[in-house]
């Protein structure tokens, strides 16, 4: 039976079906035992949606919403194969009640400013707000210099999206003696305890510490051990890294054989299949700073542990670089034996420095 309202159906149970053509497209929905009045509002709804997708798909260039720029950009990250695509999608998530609605030629620092202070309200830093900054300006660019319609681009000019000041907010690092490294280890649950006691003899960053696959290992038969080559798309440079394992981290690796066909480091929480650790810095992790005293440890100091016991052990810094992986003209991507020997050999010097550590720690202060 019709009601008042074109399109709204009203059965003998009571129950409301809406079933109109609604500038061309067919709006249909049972929508069961609910009053004339919510089944209106409901319609209302589902018009203005229409509308605005009908509005949307008339704009062009800068008229284009930044929701449409952002998705562009999210859909050529994923076919670049964009190692940071997860974190990229998490910014644009937080950065759409903003700005998502707002056309191309609107967005500027002026239109990001509510968004800016709510974060530092909730205690961000801003180095965290400029990675969501910084995605908002690769969008304008592109908008302005890679993105074409009918030979025109998006936007004429980007406008300028100024950072915030990190320089003020930023921690130094701090890498830990033998005695933190040790009282640390013993607050962490089993997995968590393998895994930064091999971060801190290999100066693996926390995405490759919990990313590492068997898949990346390469034996080198006359040392009786392996090298991981870490692919590009999964190191910070864009590049090749040969991660070189001391005898402890390669003790660690080597114990961890059979537990998992795919990952190195793996949990398995209750109830559910083992699989990859998304990050070291867990609650777990969080937690046992914080009972010994060190809640300014981040996981990334145990790479600055690494790189401060290489330094402290003489270590020449061409064979650091090489470790930690550093950029250097004419860093070779694969390794001759003898290279792989003379960095294993160094990378176990660290071990010569547990006294020496906590003596320079004591010094500084």
């Amino acid at each position: 039976m019709r009601t008042r309202t074109r399109g709204i159906q009203l059965a003998d149970d009571g129950s409301r079906t809406v079933d109109k053509d609604y500038k061309g497209q067919r709006i249909f929905q049972r929508l069961g035992n609910v009053s004339q009045n919510d089944a209106e509002a409901w319609l209302n709804a589902r018009q203005a949606e229409i509308d605005a997708q009908r509005a949307n798909a008339l704009r062009r260039g800068g008229q284009r919403l930044w929701a449409d720029a952002a998705r562009k950009y999210l859909m050529e990250c994923q076919t670049r194969k964009v190692r940071t695509l997860d974190l990229i999608s998490f910014h644009v998530q937080l950065l759409l009640p903003y700005i998502g609605a707002l056309p191309l030629r609107q967005v500027c620092n002026e239109s990001l400013e509510q968004f800016k202070l709510e974060r530092q309200e909730e205690g961000r830093k801003n180095s965290t707000i400029n990675r969501s900054l910084e995605v908002v300006r690769s969008t304008l660019i592109r908008a302005a210099r890679v993105w074409r319609e009918d030979g025109e681009p998006w936007l004429t000019v980007p406008p300028l999206i100024e950072m915030l000041d990190e320089r003020a907010q930023k921690r130094e690092p701090y890498p830990i003696t033998w005695a933190e490294q040790s009282k640390l280890l013993q607050r962490l649950p089993g997995h968590l305890q393998r895994m930064v006691e091999f971060a801190v003899n290999s100066g693996a960053r926390d995405e490759n510490v919990c990313g590492l696959r068997w898949s990346w290992e390469v034996p080198v038969p006359e040392l009786k051990r392996s090298v991981f080559v870490i692919p590009p798309e999964f190191f910070k440079v864009n590049r090749k890294h040969v991660l070189i394992l001391n005898d402890v981290a390669w003790a660690i690796v080597e114990a961890r054989r059979g537990e998992h066909d795919k990952y190195v480091f793996t949990y398995a929480a209750p109830g559910h299949e083992r699989g990859r650790v998304d990050t070291m810095n867990s609650a777990a992790f969080q937690k046992a700073r914080a009972d010994v005293g060190l809640p300014m440890v981040r996981v990334h100091d145990l790479r600055h542990t690494f790189g401060q016991r290489l330094r402290d052990a003489g270590v020449r810094e061409e064979d650091r670089a090489l470790l930690l992986g550093h950029a250097i003209e004419g860093m070779p991507r694969h390794y001759a034996t003898a290279t792989v020997a003379r960095l294993v050999e160094a990378a176990n010097s660290v071990s010569h420095t547990r006294d020496r550590t906590t003596l320079l720690r004591v010094v500084n202060g």
